[in-house]
This record gives structure tokens, sequence and C-alpha cells, in this order.
């Protein structure tokens, strides 16, 4: 454990921290963690988690899915006002959708807003071992599955729907419409993995290695990653200390397998941008150096969409609802929000 990280959890309470150091390649043990932890997660100082949450009605449910993966997933709708859409949320790489979403989640559901989100298999919650993606085709179908039981409720059905994905969440939003072309009615991306910014791939010859030992040793925690990288996820130093009670995510080496399949998504993706039809809001930090900000600005230029809008945030870095000052993050919202208001009254 590097000496940041043992900073980050010296406040927290000993049984927490022994919580935070186990194992939790398996389903069982991260949602032990999760069960711990669940009643610090809304006490820690965070902007998202000060927003109010009357009139929210919230639902978890784990569904076995077709591929006999049981799927943890979780609903936020308004209590009092009529659904303007329904929004399906798709989290990004090591991430979660019952930690800093949920935060984002009520404040859409308090706007009007049905959210509806799954942790992928290998995240959060739901089976699979921690951090890996044997097949980013399978998780793309996986998250089609999930969302597609939902829109075809009759209470849904007549709404309009959108995609919001975040980070490589934004890469599986634009694959779910590349399978489904006309099925949704827009969608917003924050910081979308359409092309690893170049500080995130190791030299050619040493990636020439990792995807030959990738073959035998997909499982394997080897993928490199600098520091600086890290340093990039939150700019705000007093959210990058919070950082430690998402405990969900996964802090480990990229496994090799996963790292591979995110290269190879990435890379079909990027040939891909003007197959892009939907209504689109882009949204990018310009000091990101984790994903693409020009990939961002890109697929805004390549996308044969007549409606779509490029948000680009100065000296934000790569998490822009979680990691930035506060009024970074309420001004990302507000946009994300103005957006869905604006289409929620169209229907494409």
């Amino acid at each position: 454990m590097d000496v940041a990280t043992i900073q980050e959890i010296q406040d927290m309470s000993e049984e927490l921290r022994n919580i935070y150091l186990s194992n939790m390649d398996e389903a069982p043990a991260r949602r032990r963690a999760r069960e711990a932890f669940k009643h610090t997660q809304f006490a820690i100082d965070h902007c998202l988690f000060k927003l109010p949450v009357d009139g929210v009605k919230m639902k978890e449910v784990y569904e076995v899915n077709s591929r006999g993966l049981e799927i943890f997933s979780k609903s936020w709708l308004p209590e009092r006002s009529p659904l303007k859409a329904i929004v399906c949320y798709c989290h990004g790489y090591a991430d979660t959708c019952t930690f800093y979403f949920e935060g984002v989640a009520r404040k859409l559901a308090t706007s009007g807003y049905g959210v509806f989100a799954l942790d992928y298999p290998g995240f959060g919650l739901s089976d699979g071992l921690h951090g890996y993606i044997p097949s980013f085709e399978n998780l793309v179908n996986d998250v089609i599955e999930h969302f597609s039981k939902i829109k075809e409720k009759k209470e849904y059905q007549d709404l309009p729907s959108f995609l919001l994905g975040e980070s490589m969440g934004g890469a599986i939003a634009l694959n779910i419409h590349f399978e489904q072309p006309t099925a949704w009615d827009g969608a917003a991306l924050i910081a979308p993995l359409c092309k690893f910014a170049e500080d995130m791939i190791p030299h050619w010859l040493l990636k020439q290695i990792l995807i030959g030992v990738a073959k035998v040793l997909p499982k394997t925690k080897l993928v490199p990653q600098k520091e600086e990288v890290r340093e990039n996820i939150y700019r705000d130093v007093k959210k990058r200390k919070l950082a430690p009670y998402n405990v969900l995510l996964y802090k480990d080496k990229p496994r090799l397998g996963t790292a591979l399949e995110l290269l190879k998504a990435t890379q079909e993706l990027e040939q891909r941008l003007e197959e892009v039809s939907l209504p689109l809001l882009i949204m990018h930090g310009e000091a990101d150096i984790i994903t693409d900000p020009s990939a961002s600005k890109a697929l805004y230029e390549k996308a044969n969409a007549k409606d779509k809008k490029l948000c680009l945030y100065k000296d934000a870095f790569h998490t822009l609802l979680e990691g930035e000052p506060d009024e970074t993050i309420f001004h990302v919202l507000g946009d994300i929000i103005s957006w869905l208001d604006e289409h929620s009254s169209k229907k494409y």
C-alpha cells in the first residue's frame, strides 16, 4: 500500500479500516463492506450527500440475469411529481452506483426524473471477480438486457428515455446506442472513454509484452499506473481524502484482460464516431489526463447528430461530479438537468 493511501485511511475507525483493507475480489465480501460503510457514507463532508432526499423513493434489487449472474440495481423515483423521463446510468471503470452517484440520482429524482442504475458484473455489489471484464461486448449486452426490461414496463413505455454515462460508462452508453440506434431519446456523457489519454497507455514495447501475458493470465493485476494519473482523478484535495470511503471502488492495478478489452473497445469506438446519431450532451474537464478531452471534441465533430452540445470545463479533472470543487459539481449537475428538461419535452 502506498503512503498516500495509508494517510487517507488513518482517520477511519479500526473496524472500518480492517474492512477497507480486506480482500474484496468476490461479491459477498463487497456486500459486507457496503453494509458496514453504508451509514458512514452519508455523514462524510461531500456536497452530493447534503442534497435533499425528501420525496425520493429508492429501491434496491438483486436479480439473476440471462448469463446466470446476480446483478445489483437501484432506482430513485420522485414520489410526489409526475415523471418527465427516465434516465439510465452507466457507471465508470472501477466504480459502483451506490456511492457518489447516490447524490446525483437523488438530485435528478427531485428534478422529476426516474433514475435507474446497475453495478456491472465484477463491480460494486454484482457477482464477478472485482475489476475483471472478460468481454466488453458481454458487459454491454448485460446492461442492454437490464435497461430494456425497465423500458418495457407499462408505466415507462411512453416516457422519453436517456442514457447517462460516465467515463467507461460513456463508452458503454455509445455501444448501447449502436445496438439500439432508435431506442433512446438522447445521451449525456461525462468524460466519456472514447480514447485513453497518452499518459494512460504504457510504452509500445511494454504494451506488446502485456498483451502477450494477458492471453495467458488475463486476471493478473499487472498494468502499471503513473502516480500523476492517480492525482488527476480528484482536483479538490479535500474530496481526494474522502475517496477511501468509497470502499467498493476497485483500487488495485488494472487486470490485464480488463485493460486489453478496454483498449480494444476504445479503438473500435474511435472508428465509429460517425455512427452516433442520437441527441448528445458531451461534458469534459479540460485538464483530464485519464480520458482524452480531444476525443470528446472528435465525437462532437464527427457524430452524425443534428442536436449535439459540447461543454468543456476549464481546469477540471476527470471526475466532474465527484472530485471537483462544489461550484463545478453543481455547474455540471445544472447543465445535465437543463439539457434533460429541454429534451424531455421532445419525442424524437
